[in-house]
């Protein structure tokens, strides 16, 4: 019998189809520091995470029953995966899965900094009924969407779903990524039309300086941010930006000081440094759309994710 640790959780649709083939599936949340004991002591032989479990070279080593690493979402920083590849674990993901659920919180931070709903939000409870006129004053200078550019960093699968949300509502696409010189998305309407597109992706100075939000979708690689002091100066002014990536991607201390020298208007943040512990001042600061790194955090995400593993779990042992 083939016993699964999806110590993140799995969808209950992920768990069906695994139950399905025979595979014991338990969604129970072991702490990082009785990890090893505990895969041992039960003998499992695949192991599914997601941002919370790190599966680094310690646990490798010390869990040899393990012949699957999965990982539910996209980005596998948190998996030591070129180790644990050549130790014979399988390592897998579901890159496409989520995609179109970050792309939505992208557009949801998109539509609330230009709006400042993420400020109202916070003082309407606070004040609302005692100087509604202020507050009303204070919040008129919003923008709309359409018309505007929005620069995407990492054009990626959902750096390509962005983009389709936002020709969507009339937005310009501009794209920057080091491996894709053009792609071609495909809008899918309700009546079953369908309307195609071609980007071509620019450099990264371009897509700074002519676009009045950026959103970021590429990984963390080393220490050194995406977007630090000299990129957020080649940025227009009052421009905002989205990280819905990873955390580091943006220099949090470069940030802060451009959106208190209103070189930045507002930042959408769903990702942080030093997760679960997020800076005091980034949470703080009345500039910044805050979200608790949601992006693939829908239901529908979910079950596509435990479905995508499941079948990649049975494909694995039946061959």
């Amino acid at each position: 019998m083939i016993k699964i640790l999806a110590n993140d959780g799995i969808s209950q649709a992920g768990i069906d189809a695994l139950m399905s083939k025979g595979f014991t599936t338990i969604a129970e949340h072991v702490a990082q520091t009785d990890l090893i004991e505990n895969i041992n002591k039960e003998k499992y032989e695949v192991l599914l995470v997601r941002s919370a479990t790190t599966v680094r070279k310690d646990l490798i080593d010390a869990c040899p029953d393990l012949k699957i690493i999965g990982r539910g979402g996209v980005g596998m920083d948190n998996i030591d995966v070129d180790y644990a590849r050549k130790k014979g674990i399988k390592v897998i993901n579901t890159p496409a899965a989520s995609s179109a659920s970050v792309a939505e919180l992208v557009l949801a931070h998109l539509f609330g900094m230009a709006r400042f709903l993420f400020d109202s939000n916070r003082k309407m409870p606070l004040t609302g009924d005692s100087d509604f006129k202020g507050l009303k004053k204070s919040y008129a200078n919003g923008k709309e969407l359409s018309g505007k550019t929005l620069g995407i960093i990492g054009f990626g699968r959902i750096g390509q779903e962005v983009a389709k949300k936002a020709i969507g509502i009339g937005m310009n696409v501009m794209a920057h990524d080091k491996f894709i010189e053009e792609a071609n998305i495909t809008l899918n309407f309700f009546n079953g039309d369908k309307k195609s597109f071609t980007i071509e992706t620019d450099s990264l100075n371009d897509v700074l300086a002519k676009s009045d939000f950026i959103t970021l979708h590429v990984p963390k690689i080393g220490d050194k941010a995406v977007i630090g002091a000299e990129q957020i100066g080649m940025m227009k002014k009052g421009a905002g930006i989205i990280n819905a990536a990873r955390g580091g991607v943006i220099d949090e201390t470069a940030l802060m000081f451009a959106l208190d020298k209103h070189k930045l208007a507002y930042a959408g943040l769903d990702v942080f440094d030093n997760e679960p512990n997020p800076s005091i001042h980034i949470c703080m600061h009345n500039a910044i759309s805050l979200s608790p790194h949601i992006g693939g955090a829908t239901l529908e995400a979910q079950q596509r994710i435990g479905v995508e593993l499941a079948d990649q779990i049975t494909e694995y042992f039946e061959k």
